[in-house]
């Protein structure tokens, strides 16, 4: 099966799934906020095009008309979900559009003291953005769009994990008794795109997460020990010098069950925890020396 993505956020996540249905023949076009960046990507054999709030697409129905799977990684703001604001007449004129992927986040589950939330426990967001997260989520599956919500645990892989943190002498063991935090390697968080690809079901909502939350800063430590260094020290939550967008992070408190992905699109996660993500980044790494 091949056909053409188009990505709203070429960013972290949507450039590992674009390379990878790339290399199986798919053709990608998508958007960036930067004339920079958008060169980097044309130069890249990518498609690119510039767009934000401020900047719709140009020509967007002769884009989006060839479209047949759209992702959207493109958070909303205090006035909406720019993707929709600008283009969603654009979106469903698109002739041969098969599938959506919204790629929101589990922080719409709010605090739940540690318990664990599936997907059809309802949504109770905490924080403005992840209360504007909900709304986002509402209006797309409200849109007429044959839209996925893909409800993203912390994303980790390659230049973004706890080994470049402890490397780079970033890395802080904030603890904060009865916390845990849910994560997903982006290696997963592909395979589950594609698998909802493979096989549709529009207007479903699947949690992305692997299978064992954890406090962060085991999370470090396990990757100081990888690293044959020293951990940082443990600092008390309460103590801690934190940003506020940090400090709300601990805000929340829950573990976020991933089995939809499993039963319904056959998923086998490649990393079911933490250890094995590390790990594997690790060998990665080093094989390529």
């Amino acid at each position: 099966m091949t056909g053409r993505l188009f990505c709203f956020g070429l960013g972290y996540t949507a450039r590992v799934l674009a390379n990878e249905l790339r290399a199986d023949g798919w053709a990608i076009a998508g958007t960036t906020r930067t004339e920079a960046k958008r060169e980097a990507l044309l130069a890249a054999g990518i498609e690119a095009h510039l767009f934000d709030r401020d900047r719709p697409l140009d020509d967007a129905p002769g884009i989006l008309a060839r479209a047949t799977h759209v992702v959207t990684s493109i958070p909303p703001d205090d006035a909406g979900d720019p993707v929709l604001d600008h283009h969603q007449g654009d979106l469903c004129r698109a002739p041969g559009l098969a599938w959506v992927g919204y790629l929101g986040t589990t922080g719409v589950y709010g605090d739940r003291d540690g318990a664990w939330v599936d997907e059809s426990d309802p949504p109770a967001p905490t924080m403005v953005r992840t209360r504007r997260r909900v709304v986002a989520e509402g209006r797309w599956l409200a849109s007429g769009l044959p839209v996925h919500i893909f409800r993203l645990a912390g994303i980790y892989g390659p230049g973004r994990s706890a080994l470049d943190s402890v490397r780079n002498g970033t890395a802080r063991r904030i603890v904060k008794p009865g916390q845990v935090f849910g994560r997903v390697h982006i290696d997963d968080i592909v395979q589950v795109l594609r698998a909802s690809i493979a096989r549709p079901n529009p207007w479903a909502t699947y949690n992305v997460a692997d299978d064992e939350p954890a406090p962060p800063q085991d999370v470090v430590t396990y990757a100081a020990e990888l690293l044959g260094v020293p951990p940082p020290p443990e600092v008390p939550y309460e103590s801690a010098e934190l940003s506020p967008m940090a400090r709300t992070f601990y805000a929340d408190n829950r573990r976020v069950a991933n089995e939809r992905i499993k039963q319904e699109l056959g998923v086998e996660l490649r990393f079911p925890s933490y250890r094995d993500g590390l790990r594997a980044l690790l060998a990665a790494e080093r094989s390529a020396d």
